[in-house]
């Protein structure tokens, strides 16, 4: 064990977390010292496993990576790379606001929009989730009821969206809602119906290369502020087209709030 992590680089420490993650597990272990033995042919995934974690991917994530196929494996780090390049620029923006704050200067917002939407019926799913469980939870659900599977009211109306009720973080979760308009008379296992009334919302457009910035919210923000309007403050999140298929300039979603 201690030659193998000499030669990969790794602390003994690491190849013991490595080993109980199942991500680098030891060709042999002595039963009665409990000892772990490598095989030099486990150096070149030990040594994938360093690059990864030197760009900061979590173990899970690159253990997936390690089983796909070579093509599949590049695909999924620049996927990964990209969504680091966005959280950068998120924070980027977020540091530069608060600077231009200090130093009493305006920062540009958004156009924000206002338009009425009609009385809908929504079939809803809710659970309590972290910014970084998100996709996961919602990428199945706007890929079928996106598409022409379910009956939906036409146009901006009928626009499946998520509905936050709250602040949620890495380390702290909140109630999301994925939230789906129909029209007629439709039903899922495990998805609720709820009226959603027909009034007023105020909405700002996001590019992909601004999706992880709070610079939408803080402009519907200045705008409610600016024009002494009252929102309910449930945030809608509109998509308008696929993320991973959209360019960097292309809008990808449209941020909302209720007017009151």
């Amino acid at each position: 064990m201690g030659a193998f992590a000499r030669l990969a680089r790794l602390s003994p420490k690491a190849l013991r977390l490595y080993d109980e993650t199942n991500l680098l597990p030891p060709v042999r272990v002595d039963p009665d010292t409990g000892y772990r033995w490598y095989s030099p042919d486990q150096l070149d995934r030990a040594r994938r496993v360093v690059q990864l974690r030197r760009i900061e991917m979590p173990l899970p994530r690159i253990r997936t990576v390690l089983d796909l196929p070579p093509e599949a494996a590049a695909a999924e780090v620049r996927a990964y790379w990209e969504e680091q390049e966005r959280e950068w620029r998120a924070k980027q923006e977020l540091a530069g606001f608060f600077l231009d704050r200090l130093a009493g200067k305006e920062t540009p917002m958004y156009d924000v929009s206002v338009r009425e939407m009609p009385a809908r019926t929504l079939l809803v799913a809710s659970e309590q989730l972290t910014a970084d469980r998100i996709g996961e939870f919602a990428a199945p659900l706007f890929a079928f009821f996106g598409g022409p599977a379910v009956p939906r009211p036409p146009g901006d109306a009928g626009r499946p969206f998520l509905r936050y009720h709250g602040e949620i973080g890495n380390d702290s979760d909140g109630l999301v809602e994925f939230c789906c308009p129909i029209d007629g008379d439709v039903s899922f296992p495990e998805m609720t119906l709820s009226a959603d009334a027909a009034g007023r919302e105020a909405y700002v457009t996001v590019a992909k290369a601004n999706m992880m910035t709070a610079l939408g919210a803080e402009s519907l923000h200045r705008w409610l502020t600016g024009h002494d309007v009252r929102a309910d403050w449930k945030p809608r999140q509109i998509f308008l087209r696929d993320p991973g298929q959209a360019g960097l300039d292309d809008p990808v979603f449209e941020l909302a709030v209720r007017l009151r």
